[in-house]
């Protein structure tokens, strides 16, 4: 199965004779058999015809519509896969000792598995992180100790804070940060996290609808009108394992370049991707997502990264249906 991603503002999609069809002004076009399409995702004002649409409708193919910046706008689904019953399970949980827990749980991993990022970038530069190696374990101490979610994701950001001062000392000189700038990112390092964690909490809102799940529905992110929080909250554990890493790995393997980037103006500042430097960014991502890697405890042997999110919904299901978030276990690297 595979992900269309479309990033020509040219480009118009349609559907014929059992294809989807990309086609451009030059007369050039491309096609895939919609059998082998899983989601459809549209990265800038992509022309969409009513037929392709239909078709997607009815095989439910998910088409999502985001900016050419990355910011993501909603998607085209249909309801097959709703599911009330667990819906309303999922809901009754909010605001309980089992929202907590899987918080807990969920944080405690994600800053586990920065230290990892961290750690490993820190050595193939030869960089001294220490002190912030220090402070990130007696904040990840105090997390396994908090009994309120407001109180967990506090030490959660000051976690985040000392990661990115730690990552901003271990890449490239030239694309140097200083910390998290979001909507919109100010430098290329910002810019492809954000673009990247859009992406990803785009295949993650997939699998939570394929699996009866409701998104908006969360459990750590209070509930925020046209937020998807419980993709927000699923996105956690794979933030510094898919995306921080995948955006290190560009920049300091040099296969972007200040070149690959442009800043926005007064009207629209910010810092974005280039069309040919987008193409190497999706080509990455989707490599990334196709890796197989042996980290879930209860599978023992390797599944690709996608095939690990879907997997982990799964638990979620299980977890929820079963109202107990110990059954679920985030993603650990090493």
């Amino acid at each position: 199965m595979s992900i269309l991603y479309v990033s020509d503002p040219d480009a118009k999609l349609s559907f014929s004779e059992n294809r989807v069809i990309a086609a451009y002004p030059d007369g050039t076009k491309h096609s895939l058999p919609v059998e082998s399409v899983e989601s459809i995702t549209l990265l800038t004002k992509v022309q969409i015809t009513t037929q392709c649409m239909e078709e997607c409708l009815y095989r439910g193919i998910p088409v999502s519509f985001f900016s050419k910046g990355g910011r993501y706008f909603g998607r085209l689904v249909s309801t097959g896969h709703a599911n009330p019953a667990l819906q309303r399970q999922q809901s009754a949980l909010y605001d309980t000792p089992f929202a907590v827990e899987l918080s807990r749980r969920i944080i405690s991993a994600k800053i586990r598995n920065q230290l990892v990022v961290m750690r490993r970038y820190a050595k193939s530069k030869a960089m001294d992180v220490q002190d912030l190696d220090g402070k990130i374990g007696i904040y990840m101490k105090k997390v396994s100790e908090m009994d309120t979610i407001e109180e967990i994701m506090g030490y959660e950001g000051q976690c985040a804070k000392l990661y990115f001062q730690g990552l901003s000392r271990c890449i490239e000189p030239e694309f140097s940060f200083r910390g998290r700038s979001r909507r919109p990112p100010m430098d290329p390092f910002n810019s492809l996290i954000s673009l990247g964690y859009s992406v990803l909490m785009n295949e993650i809102y997939n699998e939570i609808e394929t699996k009866g799940l409701h998104p908006y529905f969360g459990f750590m992110h209070r509930d925020a009108e046209k937020h998807p929080t419980l993709a927000s909250d699923m996105l956690e554990e794979w933030r510094a394992v898919l995306i921080d890493s995948m955006a290190m790995s560009l920049i300091n393997g040099h296969e972007l370049t200040q070149d690959a980037f442009r800043m926005g103006d007064e009207e629209h500042p910010g810092c974005y991707l280039v069309k040919d430097g987008l193409k190497v960014f999706l080509k990455k991502m989707e490599n990334k997502l196709q890796t197989r890697a042996k980290y879930l405890s209860y599978v023992n042997h390797p599944v690709p990264f996608r095939r690990a999110i879907a997997l982990q919904l799964g638990r979620l299901v299980e977890a929820i249906r079963e109202g107990d978030a110990e059954i679920y276990e985030p993603i650990a690297i090493r």
